[in-house]
């Protein structure tokens, strides 16, 4: 897949301030600047807690074994269905695999209603397996002779016991039917699917992070990993099964399986990460405090707000928006509501390399109301974006270095599928994640053609289909 034009952070070097800006900020820069021997201590943790959650042992990092079993090859052919279910809309899609890598996919939306939502589950179920039927005519694929694998995203806390079994925890993002906690989600939708007579078997329950690492691999078959750098963050890799000490499922078709780190939660306990007071205000004021630091570190629905932490404690000190005629706090209300200033106004104040930072200047006049603001006050704001920006791509390169060291390549190196808007969007965010793993991994000299890092997109739709395709294989090989 063609990369996306990556746009370039221009870096502040030098901000000229007051005596008392110039000390604040050398403050913040400190806070926020990882140095390698941080980096180094954060990895060799992360490598531990890795071990311990594979030995299911006490650990920050669960190790989640996924029950897809061996590697693609990339020459696997056939139709294989996804189902994307985790929000507003549902999303069928089918996938062709045509082998060498080559695939083409359609896909159909329907959007789920409140009702829905809140319902009985058999209503949500008979509903998705309405709009799998409607597909399947439009596609010409409602032949009952042959049967189609399907791949389930299913994107709510799941307890899975199988490859196609596992026990609904609890709902999140606002569904709450009735009839479905501690029940099997892929048995309720084959139900409804059997009740309408269709020739489709729910053949995976998907973890989307395992189906990014599925969707990178079908044309790069040396991939070992699947990132989501995105609005969350989380890792997948290839591990042996020998490794996975706690595993108790029995025979296995392969001696690899792919594990769900689940790695947002590393390190709950801060024991490395260099969490500042923004972090810690971001963290009691979120949904889950105490939970998923890592997380709230390194992905794009926190990043803005670390941000804003920052300028509005400066506001509130009178080393930022200060004006004589009013008020800073009346001038600059707007900024003072929680989840005001966006990362993907980040992206764009990093991007800004014009003299008087013009584009600043507008995202902060049309989003916040910050008029006139100076190209001095501009250039502090870009500065602090730059240090909680480069801070997410450094911890990020963490969890790659160790998953690669863990997994000691060989000199033929590995490709590593990644997911998400940071990745694929903010400016120079693949970049500092290599800066960051040459310090890491120094021994190696060409670190991007060791570790190639790739976007990989639509881990829940084509990653899912692939699973299913994984799924239907092991099946295979076990009769």
């Amino acid at each position: 897949m063609a990369e996306t034009t990556r746009t370039v952070a221009v870096e502040i070097k030098n901000l000229n301030g007051t005596n008392e800006q110039e000390e604040y900020m050398r403050d913040v820069i400190n806070l926020f600047t990882i140095d390698t021997e941080r980096l180094l201590k954060i990895r060799d943790h992360f490598l531990d807690e890795m071990n311990k959650g594979l030995a299911g042992e006490e650990s920050s990092l669960p190790m989640i074994p996924s029950y897809v079993e061996g590697r693609l090859t990339g020459e696997e052919k056939g139709n294989f269905l996804a189902l994307d279910l985790g929000g507003t809309n549902l999303r069928v899609v089918l996938v062709t695999l045509q082998g060498a890598g080559n695939f083409k996919t359609v896909s159909q939306k329907a959007r789920i209603s409140d009702e829905l939502k809140t319902g009985p589950i058999r209503s949500l179920c008979d509903f998705i397996a309405d709009c799998i039927d409607s597909f399947l005519t439009e596609h010409g694929l409602e032949d009952k002779e042959i049967e189609l694998n399907l791949g389930y995203t299913f994107s709510f806390p799941v307890m899975q016991t199988k490859i196609n079994r596992g026990t609904l925890s609890s709902w999140t993002k606002g569904f709450s039917c009735t009839g479905a906690v501690g029940k099997d989600p892929a048995l309720l939708l084959q139900d409804s699917l059997m009740r309408k007579h269709l020739p489709v078997k729910v053949s995976a329950l998907v973890n989307d992070t395992v189906g990014t690492l599925l969707s990178n691999a079908y044309n790069r078959p040396a991939t070992i990993a699947g990132l989501i750098l995105g609005t969350g963050t989380n890792g997948a890799y290839i591990e042996k099964m020998k490794n996975i000490t706690k595993w108790d499922g029995g025979p296995t078709t392969s001696d690899e399986m792919i594990i769900n780190m689940e790695f947002g939660a590393f390190d709950a306990k801060r024991s490395v990460l260099p969490v500042t007071r923004f972090d810690n205000k971001l963290d009691r004021e979120s949904i889950n405090p105490q939970c998923q630091i890592f997380e709230k570190m390194i992905s794009g629905m926190y990043l803005g707000e670390i941000t804003r932490n920052v300028l509005t404690d400066m506001i509130d000190r009178e080393l930022l928006l200060k004006r004589d005629e009013y008020t800073h706090l009346a001038w600059s209300k707007d900024i003072t509501a929680h989840w005001s200033f966006e990362t993907a106004f980040m992206s764009t104040i990093e991007a800004d390399g014009t003299p008087s930072f013009e584009h600043i200047k507008e995202i902060l006049d049309t989003n916040l109301n910050l008029h006139d603001v100076t190209t001095f006050e501009a250039k502090i704001i870009k500065k602090i974006c730059e240090l909680v920006g480069k801070r997410s791509a450094r911890l990020s390169a963490v969890a790659i270095s160790a998953i690669v060291e863990h997994c000691q390549i060989d000199e033929s190196g590995v490709d590593i599928g990644i997911d998400g808007s940071l990745f694929e969007f903010y400016p120079s965010y693949k970049a500092r994640i290599y800066d960051a793993m040459k310090e890491l991994m120094p021994q190696y000299k060409n670190i991007e053609e060791v570790i190639r890092l790739s976007l990989a997109r639509d881990g829940s739709g084509v990653g899912a289909a692939l699973t299913a395709c994984a799924a239907s294989r092991m099946e295979q090989q076990r009769n």
